[in-house]
């Protein structure tokens, strides 16, 4: 954040730096790490608006600015409607079908969030690409298939032991399927 910090006073309309910054105020907030998470929200917010004026067609500025939007209360369908732009420009983007596949999972589109999540795993198989597994899990889970979302959720925790999400999302699953000493586990 730091370095990012001071390529923006370097040059104050750099999108790619403006959208970065305000994920890592995002993760601050959502990992607890926040001193004052209100300020915190509000900068992320105000970075990703920044971004979204500096960078209007640069792919990666408008997918990590419509994700830090969303996360904090902005129009799910108009990020979404960012994303889809961002796809558009670049339809190989892994990261955006990872974003497309996450904000499409919180705006109860569970079959596309699927879809777009597996394009992103076949475009970028090898790479950590943020949490396509969690929420592919997340989304059958949503479609009450939860077999094949435990099996998702068993690979995402797998990939990151310590994320406590997927844990949760498991216990869940279990106990909609009757294994309630797994889930209690």
């Amino acid at each position: 954040l730091v370095l990012l910090e001071q390529a923006i006073a370097i040059d104050p309309h750099y999108g790619p730096a403006l959208s970065l910054a305000a994920m890592c105020q995002r993760q601050l907030v959502i990992n607890g790490w926040a001193e004052a998470p209100e300020t915190n929200r509000r900068k992320a917010t105000d970075l990703a608006r920044q971004a979204l004026q500096a960078a209007q067609n640069d792919p990666g500025t408008l997918v990590y600015a419509a994700l830090v939007l969303a996360h904090f209360g902005e129009d799910i369908g108009a990020m979404i409607g960012l994303v889809d732009r961002a796809l558009a420009l670049n339809p190989s983007f892994a990261r955006g079908r990872n974003v497309s596949g996450v904000l499409r999972t919180f705006a109860g589109q569970p079959d596309l969030a699927i879809e777009h999540l597996q394009t992103s795993l076949r475009l970028s198989p090898r790479e950590r690409i943020g949490t396509s597994l969690l929420t592919m899990g997340a989304a059958y889970f949503f479609k009450r298939r939860f077999d094949e979302a435990a099996s998702k959720l068993l690979l995402a925790i797998q990939d990151d032991p310590g994320a406590p999400v997927p844990f949760r999302f498991l216990a869940a699953c279990y106990a909609h399927i009757g294994r309630l000493d797994e889930a209690r586990a």
